[in-house]
């Protein structure tokens, strides 16, 4: 297992994940949970969704095994890349034109008035999508040659332009606030691009996409596009169980009261810090190597490699699910208790964290095993495990979203991790996990879980006596 590459990739997430809070941070105390942190947070919602499809798996998991498999690499790299971005253009422009439709799709519980407001800001935001795209397609070249750092540090440069925005307008009125970040979003994909640019050319991979551009009309890679299609769609699928979930639950949490789709992002984004350092960073490392092994018919190595990743994920995700769930409110009033962020904020929050944090560790062990489906062109059945999750996670937010509010729907999301995780442990072979689990670790680490809950109580109440 490429344990320096794991750590490697991060350690770039981590300082991602870091300025991300910072962000997160400022952001509450410059707009708090209310209707303008409200309104910039569903502006930002679908591009943001979009960047998690992309960035995190789908494109990669389907580009990668085509790419691989490929006699002319350059040639489909760039038949790819230039129907993608056309798409896109032509789909960011017509949100330009006509942002409301959009914008009502994503707040159905909103009036025209609040609708109206928030579309302009909509329409900025989505531009992020195109700058994105390009960020994740060199991204996906770049692992090819087992690249990682560049990408998982440059989320960074999102990270500190929202917060160079923040910092220079957070006195002025809300609504410019929100304006600055929606600009400021645009800036930091520019950046994105610009490293990932560099990293090409340190690498020479740009020799790939001139001469693929310059042999672009060849017609013998017709079949690895047609490959590269049927793998992409059940890809978008498989792997945005949770991003659509949580597109839903900002659907949903637009009829609860005013805060709600506050609480759930930043909650989220707390859960989504160990879930990226752990699972996804693991995840992004191996997929080269298992879909590479898998192709030369190793499976003892791709196998072996599930095993060792299995308990590294176990014993982190599960040390990171105990201390989420049990120091909730130390974490969100460290974080965000400041400005227009009060306790009463604070303690909505806590609730909503403290139920996705249940999800943490199923969510991380089916990012592991899903990879075998991808590697072995398995996209349908992925898919249609996801669809599984994606039901259940649904059904469960319309029964919880009443009696228990935001917390409701992350409750929800994390069951439908739970199910997401059994599906995907079914298709690539019960009898691989078993096999995994008849080991002298599975004691240990249940004596490790009994010992770090005593521990992070003990912790918890301290802490507790401090800040109340």
């Amino acid at each position: 297992m490429r344990l320096k590459s794991i750590f490697t990739n991060s350690f770039g997430i981590l300082i991602s994940r870091i300025t991300g809070l910072g962000r997160d941070v400022l952001m509450a105390s410059a707009l708090g949970a209310s209707i303008w942190s409200d309104m910039f947070f569903i502006a930002f919602k679908l591009p943001n969704l979009f960047r998690r499809i992309f960035a995190e798996g789908a494109f990669t998991q389907a580009f990668m095994p085509s790419f691989i498999a490929s006699k002319h690499k350059g040639v489909f790299a760039t038949a790819i890349f230039l129907r993608f971005l056309l798409f896109l253009m032509a789909f960011s422009l017509l949100i330009s034109f006509f942002p409301e439709p959009i914008t009502k799709l994503l707040a159905w519980g909103w009036d025209a008035e609040l609708i109206a407001s928030t579309s302009p800001m909509t329409a900025i935001n989505f531009w992020y999508l195109d700058l994105i795209f390009v960020v994740t397609f060199l991204a996906t070249l770049l692992q090819y040659k087992e690249h990682f750092a560049t990408t998982a540090m440059s989320t960074a440069l999102l990270n500190i332009a929202m917060i160079t925005a923040l910092w220079l307008y957070m006195k002025e009125d809300p609504k410019t606030v929100a304006y600055a970040l929606s600009f400021a979003v645009l800036i930091g994909g520019l950046l994105q691009v610009l490293v990932h640019l560099i990293a090409i050319k340190k690498f020479n991979l740009h020799k790939i996409l001139l001469g693929g551009w310059k042999y672009r009309k060849q017609k013998d890679v017709l079949e690895e596009k047609k490959h590269f299609n049927a793998l992409f769609l059940p890809g978008i699928l498989g792997n945005s169980t949770p991003q659509i979930s949580a597109f839903i639950d900002t659907i949903l949490a637009t009829f609860l009261m005013t805060g709600s789709v506050s609480y759930l992002f930043y909650a989220n984004r707390v859960f989504q810090l160990p879930l990226a350092i752990i699972a996804i960073a693991t995840a992004t490392v191996l997929f080269p190597a298992v879909s590479k092994a898998l192709k030369n018919n190793d499976k003892h190595s791709a196998y072996e490699n599930l095993n060792k990743a299995f308990w590294l994920l176990s014993f982190l995700l599960g040390a990171s699910m105990i201390g989420g769930i049990i120091l909730a409110e130390p974490i969100v009033w460290l974080l965000f208790e400041r400005g227009k962020f009060g306790i009463t904020q604070t303690l909505e929050t806590v609730s909503v964290l403290q139920m996705y944090m249940v999800g943490l560790l199923p969510f991380g062990l089916a990012k592991l095993f899903s990879l075998f489906l991808y590697a072995s062109h398995r996209h349908m059945k992925a898919a249609k495990i996801a669809v599984y999750s994606l039901v259940t996670s649904v059904s469960a937010s319309l029964l919880l979203m009443h009696p228990m509010g935001a917390s409701g729907l992350a409750l929800a999301g994390s069951i439908g991790g739970f199910v997401l995780l059994f599906f995907t442990v079914k298709e690539v072979g019960t009898h691989r996990f078993l096999d995994i689990i008849r080991s002298k670790k599975t004691l240990y680490f249940i004596v490790f879980m009994a010992l770090f809950y005593v521990l992070m109580y003990l912790l918890n109440s301290w802490l507790l006596t401090l800040i109340r």
